[in-house]
């Protein structure tokens, strides 16, 4: 017998300490997504769901959480079967999920958005009634967060809590995070982890979505791996390592180590004189930085989120104002120029927030393969786009970044992270630019995908492009960059060549604690 629960009861069944997801398939547009997949998790445990960028990671936990319904299989909790057809009745079951990309409305406080998502919210002085579980809940799991700030005000650590406190209010047994580390600072991360295991201790299950090898290592008791939407292996990560995790998830051993061979730099590209901005709430993010870049360098900024990195490149590429300073390419003044002009010269941007500065969600692929330059001539005459010429850059794009999709006439919305993240790379570098601003641009990438992507940005500076990265993985900065700025509270404690030996202390630089008189000079 399957037994549907209505979206209006509330959840009086017991714990859950067992759910299967048995033989699910699903396939959209007749491509498959999930094919036959079994998933056991049990109570108190940690399971990892690993795979490429559109292995079938999140479209599974989408069935589990209601978003989709499976076109075969079946889902039992407490070896009961089970429909759920929306989230609704996935939280009353018990079950809850923090998606990659928060559902919060960012103008309202804390307190009130985990009032929005509450199933028990009062009708009337919502936030007084509830404010007590909220408190009880952030002192249970040690959440280190205020209520009353609105969600723009707050780090993506502190939104991730959020979104775990409104599914442990909602009584989630089962707690569904997706890629919850991808936005995440190394403290933020070591926080998660102690929360994960506390919940854990406490009889809850997670399954965790990454693509992150170290860390489903680190935190997980079981692995799954999936592969063109089938499972491909797993077991028990005490008796796994990275090397064969990452050979079951894209089929060929992956390089960790990349070799970046030394190459003289070239002329000057960027020059960036005592550049300062605003922040978003009227503080200054970015105080009197200065520094060159030329070609064939990359040229890295590593730092904790939130110190400036995301202003600064803002400001170079247009999309934020410079308060003052000189921003120049090739000697020529942009400080202030839209960002078309500043691409026209030769700039182009991966940006942090690819949803929301890299793409247009609602248009298809080869609508935003194209962002930026439908009006250069090869794409476009009088007025009218060439959409024979679009469409096959669109597909030179697709299959050199091997992104997965079933068609350039896909909307991007239904493209997973990292492959969004792909299109926006395949874009940006289809023009040879001078220089590449690129911020995180492994973000959300699978370790094949990683791979390729590190090294296609030491072909571009290999190939005379020059590469500004922003990027918080110092493994990242250190295996790419030339020469590598430290940034604290809006300015340098540091530009220093890579192999410096004064790097070692490159902890105390992020943290504030120690500074080195920066010489640009030098780099002239």
């Amino acid at each position: 017998m399957i037994y549907t629960i209505p979206a209006f009861q509330k959840n009086t069944m017991k714990k859950i300490q067992r759910l299967e997801m048995k033989d699910i398939s699903k396939s959209f547009h007749g491509i498959p997504a999930n094919q036959d997949i079994n998933l056991l998790i049990e109570s108190g445990e940690i399971l990892g769901l690993l795979g490429e960028n559109g292995a079938g990671k999140t479209t599974l936990m989408n069935i589990l959480y209601g978003l989709y319904q499976p076109d075969a299989g079946s889902i039992k909790i407490n070896d009961k079967i089970v429909r759920i057809n929306n989230p609704v009745e996935s939280i009353h079951q018990g079950i809850g999920m923090v998606h990659q990309h928060f559902m919060l409305v960012q103008n309202h406080s804390v307190i009130e958005n985990i009032a929005l998502g509450y199933k028990d919210t009062p009708f009337l002085f919502p936030k007084a009634k509830i404010k007590k579980k909220v408190e009880d809940f952030s002192k249970r799991f040690d959440f280190k967060i205020d209520i009353s700030k609105k969600i723009w005000q707050l780090s993506a650590g502190e939104q991730q809590r959020v979104e775990i406190i409104k599914a442990l209010l909602n009584g989630a047994d089962i707690l569904i995070l997706d890629e919850p580390t991808s936005v995440l600072t190394p403290q933020e991360i070591k926080e998660l982890i102690s929360i994960l295991r506390e919940m854990k201790a406490q009889g809850h299950m997670i399954i965790f979505i990454s693509h992150k090898l170290n860390e489903i290592i680190e935190i997980c008791d079981r692995v799954l791996v999936l592969q063109k939407g089938k499972i491909v292996g797993g077991g028990d990560t005490k008796d796994t390592d990275k090397k064969s995790l990452a050979r079951m998830m894209v089929g060929r051993d992956v390089v960790f180590n990349i070799d970046k061979k030394t190459i003289k730099k070239g002329e000057k590209v960027l020059c960036v004189e005592n550049i300062n901005v605003m922040g978003d709430k009227g503080l200054p993010c970015v105080k009197n930085i200065s520094f060159k870049l030329f070609k064939n360098e990359i040229f890295g900024i590593a730092g904790v989120s939130g110190n400036g990195q995301r202003e600064l490149a803002e400001a170079i590429t247009g999309i934020r104002p410079t308060e003052s300073g000189k921003v120049l390419i090739n000697g020529n003044d942009i400080t202030n120029k839209s960002p078309r002009m500043i691409y026209d010269n030769g700039v182009s941007h991966v940006p942090e927030e690819r949803i929301r500065f890299g793409i247009a969600p609602g248009l298809f692929l080869y609508d935003n393969a194209v962002l930026k330059q439908h009006h250069l001539k090869k794409f476009s005459r009088n007025y009218f786009l060439k959409y024979s010429r679009i469409k096959n850059h669109t597909t030179h794009i697709i299959n050199e970044f091997k992104i997965s999709t079933h068609s350039i006439n896909n909307q991007t919305r239904n493209l997973s992270g990292g492959n969004i993240q792909k299109l926006i790379l395949g874009r940006e570098v289809s023009e040879t630019p001078q220089l590449l601003i690129a911020s995180h641009p492994t973000y959300g990438l699978d370790v094949g995908a990683t791979e390729f992507l590190r090294n296609y940005l030491l072909e571009l500076r290999k190939e005379g492009s020059c590469v500004l990265l922003f990027s918080e993985d110092i493994e990242e900065i250190f295996e790419l960059c030339d020469r590598i700025a430290v940034i604290f509270d809006g300015q340098f404690m540091a530009v220093l060549d890579s192999d410096d030996e004064q790097l070692c202390d490159i902890g105390l630089m992020m943290a504030g604690s120690k500074k080195i008189q920066v010489n640009e000079k030098k780099y002239d």
